[in-house]
């Protein structure tokens, strides 16, 4: 039977802004051009599958800055809730079962379309 865990509140704030900046993190990169830099669209038949891509314009100055900003925003988060004073706390067979619970604490993240 898994054991229930007493998570902190701010690990479990933490955790629910990991999941936030990860959703919207991937939202605005299925939005964004395919390539950072302008390039010519092209097509590729010539491997396993045709991989085809439209020219991209690139992204903007802004549209770099607030993926940057995201990411930066998600290693701090992941940092702090990997390293948290709980961890010290749970042994190391319950380590795994713990960081599960914690990760649905607030329902499931969404998924991948």
């Amino acid at each position: 039977m898994a054991a229930t865990h007493d998570f902190p509140s701010d690990l479990l704030a933490g955790q629910e802004e990991l999941h936030q900046v990860r959703a919207e993190l991937l939202a605005l990169l299925k939005r964004l051009p395919w390539s950072v830099e302008p390039l010519d669209g092209f097509s590729d038949d010539a491997g396993w599958r045709k991989v085809e891509r439209p020219a991209s314009p690139g992204w903007t100055e802004d549209e770099q800055a607030e993926v940057e900003e995201l990411r930066q925003r998600e290693r701090e988060l992941a940092v702090f809730v990997s390293c948290h004073r709980f961890w010290a706390e749970v042994t190391a067979e319950h380590t795994v079962d713990a960081r599960m619970h914690l990760k649905r604490a607030h329902g499931e993240p969404p998924r991948e379309a």
